[in-house]
């Protein structure tokens, strides 16, 4: 198996409508608003497929964006899927590659879903739509029986998987309740994923109600440099932890040998909610064919953070999209969004197109 890196050409990108009122509490205007801008960001470079839970939730979804000026032109697609809420990274299928016959060729990993150690019930049908999604795709599907979410995973597309402690150790994303080890850790990416080598950070910010989800921490880049969230301000709640996971990185090696190039991001400043703070995080990124787009939370850190995604990807736009009432949630545009990545990208040993 080989897991693409998010920079590899997608076939699609997959959202799912928002909805609930208790992830957005009088928010879903602004959350709605933040969506059609995620559409029309993303309907240049590649398809936009929606899930919905009926024929009317896919209706007002099409109202919405068209409300807004949006030439869709034919490329969303809406899938009748119903889920509990919106959060399509941690529960979506992963695609993967299998290498088996000489030529890469895709197909659909379909782990478990618990809402993040069982947090909030019910998330019976977002367990089910990581199944759903798939059978709509070209590929095979493999149902993997252990619990895994997108968010808390990141990868170079070379074999090298970014995560941490807090989340993947934590005994809640356990089927029988006991420790996990970080050698069954390991060995389920490898085995799953292609991991070759697994660098592991310690924990996520303050907020994070997914036990350190790593998509707000640290992110490749390309296959040799990694973007991490730092805080210098040592009266930050978040300062010693990012502190850790920066001394990590910069301790770990790549399959070479060799230090990775690393990209220091700043944190925006603290974002709160009905006095509780938010997990906001300029991390929290999603790469698209043409455009990467970066949480914006109206602070003078915004701009400097997108500069320094622009110097990381200098193909690409990189637009900001307001996520103040997304983040609320607890989460943002990479937790809102997953890649379908192309069917069949290339002939092993050539490059990719």
């Amino acid at each position: 198996m080989r897991w693409p890196a998010e920079w590899e050409p997608h076939a699609a990108t997959w959202l799912t409508w928002p909805k609930n009122p208790e992830t957005w509490p009088d928010l879903l205007d602004e959350v709605v608003l933040a969506y059609v801008q995620i559409i029309e960001a993303l309907i240049a470079g590649e398809r936009v497929c929606i899930l919905v839970d009926n024929a009317e939730a896919a209706e007002s979804a099409r109202v919405a964006v068209s409300q807004h000026g949006v030439q869709v032109d034919g490329r969303i697609d809406y899938h009748l899927i119903e889920t509990n809420d919106a959060w399509i990274r941690d529960y979506g299928p992963i695609g993967v590659y299998s290498a088996a016959s000489g030529s890469e060729e895709r197909v659909w990993l379909n782990f478990g879903f618990n809402a993040w150690g069982g947090k909030y019930p019910p998330w019976q049908s977002d367990a089910a739509a990581g199944a759903r999604i798939a059978s709509t795709l070209q590929g095979p599907l493999f149902d993997v029986e252990e619990i895994l979410e997108g968010g808390a995973i990141d990868g170079n597309g070379e074999g090298l998987v970014l995560t941490t402690e807090s989340c993947m150790l934590n005994r809640n994303r356990a089927l029988d309740g006991l420790p996990r080890s970080r050698e069954a850790v390991n060995a389920s990416l490898s085995e799953w994923l292609g991991a070759r080598k697994v660098i592991w950070l310690k924990k996520g910010i303050i907020g994070d109600d997914t036990d350190g989800h790593v998509d707000d921490l640290a992110r490749f880049v390309d296959p040799e440099t990694i973007v991490a969230a730092i805080e210098p301000n040592s009266d930050d709640a978040n300062q010693l932890a990012l502190e850790e996971n920066w001394s990590r990185l910069v301790a770990s090696r790549g399959l070479s040998g060799r230090p990775f190039n690393l990209v220091k991001m700043p944190m925006p400043p603290p974002v709160h909610y009905a006095g509780a703070r938010l997990p906001a995080s300029y991390m929290n990124f999603f790469v698209a064919n043409q455009v990467v787009l970066i949480p914006s939370f109206g602070a003078a850190t915004d701009r400097r953070a997108a500069a320094i995604l622009g110097e990381c990807f200098p193909g690409r736009d990189i637009v900001r999209i307001p996520s103040r009432a997304l983040v609320v949630g607890l989460g943002a545009l990479h937790c809102l969004t997953q890649q379908e990545p192309l069917a069949f990208p290339r002939v092993m040993g050539a490059e990719a197109t």
